[in-house]
């Protein structure tokens, strides 16, 4: 989501406790859109300004970025003007999405002046400004001349101002009453009406107030009665009373371990569903972070995988078409009995056929039943019985070498839906590597090698998930196929318990344990992790089974990751991912 007015009130009121009467000590443009300001304030802070288009962001960052060897124009004039200035407020007007931060420098001759560094956070508009007291400005990061916008020029001699692009409403001018009948008066339904009249609000937070007003943000406003109004505007007079007083909870929403959403406030209309899991934060500046960094990590393996996934699902379409012809090429073969059949009839009764005759009744010894049988009036019964038999033969002879075929290709297809599974687990390059390896050993793709080495490719570190449960068991968890290999017939000792998703792709999950015995909760445990890896982690129950590593078995010549087993347990388990027990190694 972009940044909204309530998350750039949280920023405010965290660099407000942080940088106000700090120096700044450092300037630096690591990127053409982006500073990075060393301030300090009893602890040393840096500040990250970014004014990108597709990733507007300010916030606090722990380490430095790389600059470049000569600091852009804007980089130096600022370091002109503001290296050892002090940071005298940091202010937001009415929850737009603009900070303004207003700083104390000397001139050349001594004398005290006042500068102003506004940020704006507003997508493809996002700038970062510099002016003077008068709000004059002297540059910005980003020149937008009138043949960009006109609405408004950022140059040097324009006064600054914010463009309004849309009448709304204040949150923390107007009155509760002022702002239900502005929501009430906008036609459509609730959430859309909820943040095009109120300014700073998203439609996250606007989802988020409707469900704590108990209201549907799908709901025509017109079909709204006034206690449902008046709900709303409770809500919104505890938000405006959060804002006043800075009491803010940046939390973001994570589903499947990824960010979905984020604010400065708990999301409850997420956190109420038990797919999504919340995780609050100390500050905006780190939930920011953790936001961008994880949805860019994310984003870049999603990106990365994209040629591995149209491998993967192009031969699946080529072997899913190759087998629906093999079985409809095998069910043709099913009739050869009823050829049989003719040439063992036509061999006892066909001295009373008649010679010339089209076809032929008697008596199926088979079933008592009358049959006739269809004949070759140019040739004779025997004959016609000769090449009955001919046809039997080799429609035998063809559906024994299409049933292999046949299960030759539903191995692959599953062979193909488990490497495809195993690309929604992959988490960094090295899982990437894995499967871009087991693609290429089975001819998918080609090799490749790097330069004119003729070494091959060292193998990559990816190593299966592990998790630790709270009485102190460990269990493992392949994320691909030689990892499922290497950690079922490698790793795994005999005695140790093993679990997989019944009857569908998925990972194979390891219990370690030699000789001690298990409670059930840790067996639970690991049946959720089973499921939640596998093909079925979108139901709500999964049916897992489990044994003992030692009765699982590779048959020879299988492919990576595909075992039998004959005797085993089985439970029910609901799919879970336990992020909390994760052991990050």
């Amino acid at each position: 989501m972009a940044l909204d007015g309530i998350t750039v009130a949280c920023l405010v009121h965290e660099w407000r406790e942080k940088l106000v009467g700090g120096r700044i000590t450092k300037i630096a443009q690591p990127e053409p859109d982006a500073l990075l300001l060393t301030i300090k304030n009893y602890d040393t802070y840096r500040l990250h300004l970014s004014a990108s288009a597709s990733l507007p962001l300010a916030c606090l960052i722990p380490d430095n970025r790389p600059s470049p060897l000569t600091a852009p124009a804007f980089c130096m004039l600022l370091r002109k003007h503001l290296s050892s200035a002090r940071i005298l407020s940091v202010d937001q007007p009415d929850l737009e999405r603009v900070i303004r931060i207003r700083i104390e420098h000397l001139d050349e001759m001594g004398d005290t002046r006042i500068k102003h560094l506004i940020i704006e956070l507003m997508g493809k508009h996002s700038n970062i400004i510099f002016c003077d007291e008068s709000d004059t400005i002297v540059d910005s990061i980003k020149r937008v001349s009138q043949m960009v916008s006109s609405v408004r020029e950022v140059l040097p001699g324009r006064s600054y101002f914010i463009p309004k692009t849309a009448e709304k409403l204040s949150l923390l001018t107007d009155s509760t009453e002022a702002l239900a009948a502005g929501i009430r008066a906008c036609a459509g339904d609730l959430r859309r009406a909820v943040y095009t009249t109120v300014t700073g609000l998203s439609p996250v937070i606007a989802n988020e107030l409707l469900h704590r007003a108990g209201l549907d943000s799908a709901n025509d406003t017109a079909e709204c009665s006034d206690a449902d109004f008046e709900r709303l505007g409770t809500e919104l007079s505890k938000l405006r009373g959060r804002i006043e007083s800075g009491d803010f909870s940046p939390m973001c929403a994570l589903e499947d371990s990824v960010p979905a959403e984020f604010a400065a406030l708990p999301l409850t209309v997420y956190t109420d569903y038990s797919r999504y899991e919340a995780k609050a934060f100390d500050s905006m500046s780190e939930l920011l972070l953790y936001y961008y960094e994880t949805k860019e990590a994310a984003t870049r393996i999603r990106q990365k995988s994209s040629e591995l996934r149209r491998t993967v699902q192009t031969a699946i379409e080529r072997v899913a078409k190759k087998l629906d012809l093999q079985e409809k090429q095998f069910a043709d073969t099913e009739k050869k009995d009823r050829f049989r059949i003719y040439g063992e009839l036509l061999t006892t009764y066909g001295y009373s056929a008649v010679s010339g005759s089209k076809s032929f009744t008697c008596t199926n010894y088979y079933d008592n039943q009358e049959i006739t049988i269809p004949l070759d009036e140019t040739l004779s019964v025997m004959d016609n019985a000769k090449r009955y038999y001919e046809r039997y033969s080799k429609l035998k002879r063809t559906g024994e070498a299409v049933s292999a075929h046949i299960t030759e290709s539903r191995e692959e297809l599953a062979h193909l839906e488990s490497v495809r599974d195993s690309l929604e687990y992959a988490k960094d390059e090295a899982d990437l590597a894995d499967i871009r390896r087991e693609l290429t050993d089975y001819g998918y793709l080609k090799f490749h090698r790097d330069g004119n080495s003729k070494k091959a490719p060292k193998k990559p570190a990816s190593r299966p998930y592990h998790y630790r449960t709270a009485e102190g068991f460990d269990i493992y968890v392949g994320k691909n196929n030689y990892q499922n290999e290497e950690l079922t017939h490698h790793f795994a000792a005999g005695n140790d318990w093993w679990f997989h998703a019944k009857g569908v792709p998925g990972s194979h999950v390891v219990l370690r344990c030699g000789d001690a015995e298990v409670p059930d909760a840790v067996f639970e445990l690991a049946g959720s992790l089973a499921a939640f890896y596998s093909k079925r982690r979108e139901q709500a129950k999964v049916e897992v089974d489990y044994l003992r590593k030692k009765n699982v078995k590779k048959p020879a010549g299988g492919k990576p990751g595909f075992v039998v087993y004959y005797t085993n347990y089985s439970l029910v388990a609901e799919p879970a991912e336990h992020a909390e027990l994760l052991v990050t190694e």
